[in-house]
């Protein structure tokens, strides 16, 4: 159980995050919430022919949501997916160094999108999905810039192969939209559903 008293919200019900993000885990944790971590274990099909990037976002946050949902009959479970997205390319993690170094050359001195979508599942009911869409600006790097930062090893197991949270963050210019959904899990939106739901309230004063 991740448990935090400081935050200005709590959970009135059990809730799980269907996700090993460390990145998610403290978005939540930061709110207050109380939840247990029970991450997916499925593969992850690839994209359909044709499939758009922000319904293969929405098709792989359902898919594994429902899949940890199907334990827990009892508790909301929240799951989300996060891609990275180039001219409809999906960037997925790289592969090794030298396909870290590709994909950050590709996204050098480009707008590119990071799709998030979350699905919400309640104990009873139907399960709610939707997705935000962040556009971010990358500076133009070189490629000794971009090799120095793959050899931190932070972009081996990012989409996109790089962290705005973290080291990363040198390559952002600007972004139009919502930080935390490049970061992993647009909180405002999903804290809303919560809120609407009632499965998290704010703590009394």
């Amino acid at each position: 159980m991740t448990k935090t008293t400081n935050g200005p919200f709590r959970t009135t019900g059990p809730l799980v995050l269907a996700s090993g993000s460390p990145r998610r885990r403290e978005l939540l944790a930061d709110l207050g919430l109380d939840f247990t971590i029970h991450p997916s274990t499925m593969t992850e099909p690839a994209p359909e022919t044709g499939e758009k990037p922000e319904a293969y976002a929405l098709r792989m946050a359902e898919l594994k949501t429902r899949d940890v949902a199907a334990h827990f009959p009892d508790a909301t479970v929240l799951g989300a997916d996060t891609i990275v997205v180039l001219d409809d390319r999906i960037m997925g993690k790289p592969q090794d160094a030298e396909h870290a170094l590709e994909m950050l050359r590709s996204l050098s001195g480009q707008t590119h999108q990071v799709i998030t979508a979350f699905c919400i599942v309640p104990p009873k009911g139907e399960p709610m999905v939707q997705a935000v869409v962040t556009d971010v600006d990358m500076r133009v790097s070189g490629d000794t810039e971009l090799e120095s930062y793959i050899a931190t090893g932070e972009p081996m197991d990012k989409a996109g192969a790089y962290a705005i949270q973290g080291i990363g963050t040198f390559l952002v210019t600007a972004i139009r939209g919502s930080y935390t959904n490049v970061v992993g899990l647009p909180l405002a939106r999903v804290l809303e559903v919560l809120l609407s739901w009632g499965v998290a309230v704010p703590q009394e004063g």
